[in-house]
Parts: structure tokens; C-alpha cells; sequence
């Protein structure tokens, strides 16, 4: 992979907050009014050290108003104890919902901060009765923490892991219930999506998600549209990105400019078709 170095360049946000809501979103600031789009995801609808992600590219085609929603590393949770957010989804004309892991939510085991929903606030009883070897205070995030432990514990790690599995489809479905039907699903990765007998996907987003996971959901929701960065995509690596040396770590993690171009494109006939079908 390659990276472009922008010197002191730094991409502008933007941010906003609507009121009601606890959370501070990119913009441009839209006004939640009218025909609107509204994007719900992670990191890569965010868009981080993108200067022009997917929710843009797309209202570029369209010419219709789209409301980025992403929030950084957000888990499921962060979207469920908003309502603010669910409210802006069911008056949007259409709903983008990037699918999320499965590893930053609270459950059973572990607690995450309802926001910040990477961040890990402790274990539970039954966790440390678990793994009683693991001093679980050295852990801030919830992927560190993962990673130690399958390394610690493997054979102790699967329960943990279809647990979260479980679980995410429980949340999935109360979240898209919540939307009057109109949300169309967003696999958006840099792979496909795991398959009963594969590997734990920790390192990349979105980590634990099986194609029956995704199946167990889908009914519930208008369309679901598969996108996985082309070898083109991945050739051009992340040129474009801008992000400081200090964050060329974390720039490595997500998902470059030409991911972001096929996301668009992808999207871009579907919510045609959609608005289309409203007026």
C-alpha cells in the first residue's frame, strides 16, 4: 500500500450538531427538511481523512441532499440510544445503513461507552470467570482486547465470539425495525464477508459478520448492496487520503478514495431507482 503525503493539509469536517442529539456529525450542515438521503455507518461513511467520501460522491450524482450519519468506530449502540437519529432516518426519503461489527457493543461479557462505542469499560463476571488469567485493566479498546484474548485462549474464545454473533443480529433487527422498512443495507470492506468455518475477522471491518448474519436481517430491509474494493481499488491504495504522520496508523485501517468512488457508484442507481418509485 501507498500513501500521499499532504504536508499540513487537513481535511475540514465540517462538524455540526442537530438538535437533539448528543453526537457531533460531519457536514456540510443539511437542513432535515424536504427530500433527503440519510447515511448511517461507521468510520468509512464518516468518511476519516477522506475529503470527499461515499454520502458526498453520491449527492454529486443525485443532486439530492444526503445527511452523512457515519460516526467513527460506532457499533450498534450508538445508533439505538439516539433516538434523535432514528427520527431523522424515518423522514429521510431513503436510508443507507453501512453494516457495523459486531465487537463495539455492550453485552453479557463486556461493557463499551455508549458513544464511543470502541471504547472498552470493563468486563463483566462472567468474562473474568472466562478468562481468570487476562488483567483486562490494561485494555482501552475493544479490538485490542479481542485480539489478546483469542491469542490467550482460543478455544475459550469462540463462545465469546457467537455471543457478540447473536447478539448483533438481536440489535440489527430492533434498529431496523425502527425504520419504517425504507433502509437499504451497505456491506462495505475491503473482503467479503466471513463464512461459518472462516477466520475471525478482527483486524478488518466489519469484524465477526458471517453471510448468514447478513441473511438473518436482510428481510427486514429494503435492498442490500455488496461492496468490496475492487484489486483496481486496492492497486491505487490510499492515494488521496490526508491524515498527519501521527495518524498514518489509523489512516491504514480504513478504506482509501477509490472504495469510497465504487461505494457511489454502486449506490448511486439504487436510491435513483428508489426516489424514483416515491415521487
Amino acid at each position: 500500500m501507498t500513501y500521499e503525503k499532504m504536508g499540513p493539509r487537513y481535511v475540514d469536517y465540517m462538524p455540526w450538531r442537530f438538535p437533539g442529539s448528543r453526537l457531533v456529525f460531519r457536514g456540510p450542515r443539511r437542513r432535515l427538511e424536504g427530500d433527503y438521503i440519510a447515511f448511517l455507518g461507521g468510520t468509512d461513511t464518516y468518511g476519516k481523512f477522506i475529503e470527499r467520501p461515499f454520502p458526498m460522491l453520491v449527492e454529486d450524482r443525485l443532486g439530492v441532499a444526503c445527511v452523512n450519519l457515519g460516526w467513527p468506530n460506532a457499533g450498534v449502540d450508538v445508533f439505538l440510544n439516539e433516538p434523535a437519529i432514528l427520527e431523522i432516518c424515518r423522514r429521510a426519503r431513503a436510508v443507507i445503513l453501512q453494516l457495523p461489527g459486531a465487537q463495539n457493543m455492550s453485552n453479557r461479557f463486556y461493557t463499551v461507552h455508549p458513544r464511543r462505542n470502541d471504547r472498552f469499560i470493563g468486563p463483566s463476571q462472567q468474562m473474568q470467570a472466562l478468562f481468570p488469567e487476562v488483567d483486562f485493566t490494561e485494555f482501552h479498546f475493544t479490538r485490542h482486547m479481542l485480539q489478546c484474548l483469542r491469542q490467550v485462549a482460543p478455544d475459550r474464545f469462540g463462545p465469546l465470539r457467537d455471543a457478540l454473533q447473536r447478539l448483533w443480529v438481536l440489535r440489527m433487527s430492533v434498529l431496523l425495525d425502527q425504520m419504517d422498512g425504507k433502509v437499504s443495507l451497505l456491506w462495505l470492506s475491503a473482503r467479503q464477508p466471513m463464512d461459518e468455518n472462516g477466520d475471525d475477522e478482527i483486524f478488518s471491518e466489519p469484524a465477526f459478520i458471517t453471510e448468514r448474519m447478513i441473511r438473518a436481517i436482510a428481510d427486514r430491509a429494503d435492498s442490500l448492496v455488496m461492496v468490496c474494493a475492487s484489486l483496481a481499488a486496492s492497486e491505487r491504495g490510499r492515494m488521496g487520503m490526508v491524515y498527519s504522520d501521527l495518524e498514518a496508523a489509523a489512516a491504514a485501517e480504513v478504506l482509501g478514495p477509490p472504495a469510497h468512488e465504487e461505494a457511489a457508484e454502486a449506490l448511486a442507481p439504487l436510491l435513483e431507482r428508489q426516489l424514483e418509485a416515491k415521487r
